[in-house]
């Protein structure tokens, strides 16, 4: 691994001139990370859907570009694997043979008790929320690990230490992912590779809307949180500009919980 670089502070944070590509930034958790790497100083590279019906979901994009930071849009359906194998490639070529950073926050959530939890939601959780962070990782690495930079950091879960409640796929593919970042992490440090997860706890986004609105969970859950509140978007702001830039130089393969002290609990 490289030296940490010696600068300010401040400047340990600064993202200008650093190209990234982020899954899942149309809404929630996503969202609020592109927006804080964009104020970084970031130019940013979002990954969403194929516009239904001509109609673009515009929403982070227009946030960044109202910020006057650079934003691309880039189109994958990421339950489509072909796709998804032909977008790290894309991506560089639209971010002019550069990235920086790769940010995989793209997650899909099925709930059935665990007696019939059907096959096929089995395979479209585990396939995007663990092997669409394979394939981008890798070809991430295949890109950053010869030129000796590099930031990967995928979006895990509380749920990649605990089993949960009627969402095997998700538990196990969370539980994968944090495994994956550590591996990821022991072959790629030494080339100035940084890989590293944020592990969200209770936050109050579209996943959790049916726990949200389960009064009886929504009272279990928020009692449990030291904090005494559920996580919100913005609360990842910090955390994601840090593990993005010169500032974690020297953290590898760690995950990240940010809970409001479930965890410690």
């Amino acid at each position: 691994m490289d030296p940490s670089p010696n600068i300010s502070a401040l400047s340990l944070f600064d993202l200008h001139g650093h190209n990234v590509l982020i899954t899942g930034a149309t809404r929630g958790i996503g969202a609020a990370c592109a927006i804080a790497l964009a104020e970084a100083g970031a130019n940013i590279c979002l990954v969403q859907r194929p516009p239904t019906d001509g109609v673009e979901n515009k929403g982070t994009y227009d946030a960044i570009i109202a910020r006057n930071a650079s934003a691309t849009i880039i189109h994958c359906n990421l339950e489509d694997l072909d796709q998804v194998r032909d977008l790290f490639p894309r991506a560089l070529e639209a971010m002019g043979g550069n990235i920086h950073v790769l940010v995989n926050c793209a997650g899909i959530q099925r709930r059935h008790p665990a007696v019939a939890f059907p096959e096929t939601d089995w395979d479209d959780v585990i396939d995007v929320n663990l092997k669409v962070c394979w394939i981008l990782s890798q070809a991430a690495g295949q890109h950053m690990v010869p030129l000796r930079r590099g930031k990967i950091i995928n979006v895990c879960s509380l749920l990649t230490f605990q089993g949960g409640l009627t969402v095997p796929a998700y538990a196990a593919a969370k539980g994968a992912l944090g495994q994956l970042t550590k591996a990821l992490s022991n072959e790629w440090s030494q080339h100035n590779v940084q890989v590293n997860g944020i592990c969200p706890g209770y936050i109050a986004t579209d996943m959790n809307e049916k726990l949200l609105q389960d009064p009886v969970r929504l009272r279990q859950i928020s009692e449990r949180i030291p904090a005494g509140r559920w996580g919100e978007p913005k609360d990842f702001a910090g955390p994601i500009v840090f593990l993005a830039s010169r500032a974690s130089q020297y953290v590898c393969g760690e995950l990240l919980v940010v809970d409001g002290g479930w965890m410690g609990r």
